[in-house]
């Protein structure tokens, strides 16, 4: 009997096939699974960048930093806070830039100014962002500066 037991180590052709098997259907399972929460996770890395934009830009407005309106830029994969009455007159100088992942789409208001001394927005509106799986997350700046999203 020790003999029958020596010969009988490793696997069968059936039990390797099992195994593979559900390796593959584990496999097939999780990895969609795992895309869909990395383009969640983007999108709220997106939309926490630029409501922190948001309000560098109108803290910086409000504190009347170098005697300027400050305000963001939106734009495919990047954030720019800038200082000056618009993106094409700012101070190139200042400007401070943000990544925005390049899986989300901002769609909206693709400026937003805040006024010196108030810190309040030239325009309200809102700012949408859009994955490539079609979740969206939306960003508002109403009359008085508030950001929610």
């Amino acid at each position: 009997m020790h003999d029958f037991l020596r010969l009988k180590r490793g696997f069968t052709l059936v039990e390797f096939i099992l195994v593979i098997t559900l390796v593959i259907v584990l496999s097939g399972i999780s990895i969609p699974l795992y895309r869909s929460f990395q383009m969640r996770n983007e999108l709220e890395v997106a939309a926490n960048t630029l409501v922190f934009s948001l309000r560098q830009a109108q803290i910086l407005a409000h504190a009347v930093a170098d005697d300027n309106n400050w305000g963001i830029k939106i734009m495919v994969g990047q954030i720019i806070v800038f200082r000056g009455a618009n993106f094409v007159s700012r101070t190139v100088a200042d400007d401070i830039s943000y990544d925005l992942p390049q899986a989300v789409t901002p769609t909206g208001m693709g400026e937003v100014v805040f006024n010196k001394f108030l810190g309040e927005p030239q325009v309200a509106g809102s700012i949408i962002l859009t994955s490539n799986t079609n979740e969206t997350r939306t960003i508002t700046i109403n009359s008085k500066g508030m950001v929610s999203f």
